[in-house]
């Protein structure tokens, strides 16, 4: 495998077919070489699906998916969901898929497919499998019956998603991911890119689904897992991330929902995203807020947050390494950075000894925090500020926030910080999550009454 390469993962191909039959050893070579870590071969039918199985044995980073496409939905019976049932029981596959409705082709009764999708929905609830959905030109009914059979419960992915955002929201509504093909390459594609802006990444996969679907510079011809680093390459453009981010945030996706893969434990304390490094200090803070994500899991854009134990500053220095490798260092953290002002102040003066910008990511409540106004300690250590209005006023603060400091007194120390911020740091900016029900428009406008710069952050969104 190419070290220097990194690493993706191709999380639906088609690998059991004749147009891989004459050189898959060379082709799995390939991906390698091109540091494609894993892959997931996708079966169709009971026979491809047997196919797939057999090719997961015989490579050790191919894991395989079951299941019954709607183009052969008539093969489901009895008998046939008993054999996916004891497929499903092997130790490589990881899937039920590809599963799902056709209405551009029609190759089998819609009422057959239905009950197809529906059944083996039921038996990915039944074995505690994902699924992996096949939809084309039948987006409603696809919602409609992932929600009538509850399959939230089983997670899955929207495979070569092909909806509009409507449909993308409410995919992630029930805990879907998710995927792209090479189609994003496409000049002509500009919808499906601007869904993936709309979207967290941190739902998303790539796959090639070949070996079809071949990147734009590659179409025409057959596609193969190798070729999944260009649609990563399209998408890290389209959301204005490096492709080491895309890489690390969809093979993590992949490990959170295969099973395969493992987790980075090494960027706890310090994680970089695009030319920034974010320092992880504490998992405490003042807010419980309703939209953290870390009441979920501790994941941000793929790296594993949850600290066993709050580092010193000399740990912190050591994981940074050299910072003049960053465009800037951002106290962030899955937690309020400001409960550790002095560590924050001996941290931000060494860094400023070396020319490295410094920002701070907080809910503004330090100064109840302290009991003083701290305003003065950062000033000559931090740049910039990025402070947490999240609301027009008190009450709707406490809805989303939850101070530990009740809603009037916390609501008005944030405002008061943001305005008496500027005093001692140069660049301030208030901020805003769009939760649902958060109203951005009057965020904005406090944020100007308060005399600063205003950015509305989107749900899910970190750093």
């Amino acid at each position: 495998m190419n070290e220097k390469l990194p690493l993706l993962v191709d999380s639906h191909a088609h690998l059991d077919g004749e147009k891989f039959a004459k050189d898959l050893d060379k082709t799995v070579e390939r991906a390698t070489a091109n540091g494609i870590s894993h892959i997931l071969t996708i079966g169709c039918d009971l026979k491809s699906s047997a196919k797939s199985i057999a090719v997961a044995e015989k490579y050790e980073n191919i894991f395989a998916a079951v299941g019954v496409h709607p183009h052969d939905a008539t093969e489901i019976d009895a008998d046939s969901l008993a054999q996916l049932r004891s497929m499903l029981t092997h130790p490589k596959v990881v899937a039920l898929g590809e599963i799902g409705l056709d209405y551009y082709r029609d190759r089998s009764p819609r009422d057959i497919q239905r009950n197809a999708f529906r059944q083996q929905i039921r038996l990915a609830r039944e074995v505690g499998k994902p699924i992996i959905v096949h939809d084309r030109d039948a987006h409603d009914e696809v919602i409609q019956i992932l929600k009538e059979e509850n399959a939230a419960a089983t997670g899955g992915v929207l495979h070569c998603f092909s909806g509009d955002l409507k449909m993308a929201q409410q995919c992630l509504g029930l805990g879907f991911y998710l995927s792209f093909t090479g189609t994003i390459t496409y000049p002509k594609n500009a919808e499906t890119r601007e869904i993936i802006k709309a979207i967290p990444i941190d739902k998303m996969l790539v796959e090639t689904d070949c070996p079809y679907l071949s990147p734009q510079k590659f179409r025409g011809k057959r596609n193969e897992p190798a070729y999944v680093r260009y649609t990563a390459e399209k998408l890290a453009e389209v959301k204005g991330h490096t492709i080491e981010d895309v890489a690390r945030i969809t093979s993590r996706n992949c490990h959170d929902l295969f099973g395969f893969g493992s987790v980075d434990q090494s960027s706890k304390i310090a994680y970089q995203i695009r030319d920034s490094l974010y320092l992880n200090i504490t998992n405490r803070c003042t807010n419980s807020c309703i939209f953290c994500a870390k009441f979920n899991n501790f994941v941000v854009k793929g790296h594993e947050l949850k600290l066993d134990h709050e580092p010193s500053v000399a740990e912190v220095k050591q994981v940074i390494g050299d910072p003049t490798r960053y465009a800037e260092i951002v106290f962030c953290g899955y937690g309020e950075p400001l409960l550790r002002l002095d560590l924050i102040k001996e941290v931000s003066l060494w860094l400023k000894d070396q020319g490295v910008p410094v920002r701070i990511n907080t809910d503004g409540q330090a100064n109840l925090v302290h009991g003083r106004n701290i305003l003065p300690e950062l000033s000559g250590l931090v740049d910039a500020i990025s402070i947490s209005l999240n609301a027009a006023d008190a009450e709707n603060y406490h809805h989303l926030c939850r101070s530990t400091y009740g809603a009037q007194k916390s609501y008005q120390t944030v405002k008061d910080f943001i305005q008496q911020a500027g005093q001692y740091i140069p660049e301030v900016l208030a901020t805003a999550v769009t939760y649902p029900g958060v109203d951005i428009a009057a965020c904005e406008q406090v944020a100007k009454e308060l005399g600063v710069k205003f950015r509305a952050r989107e749900y899910n969104e970190v750093g």
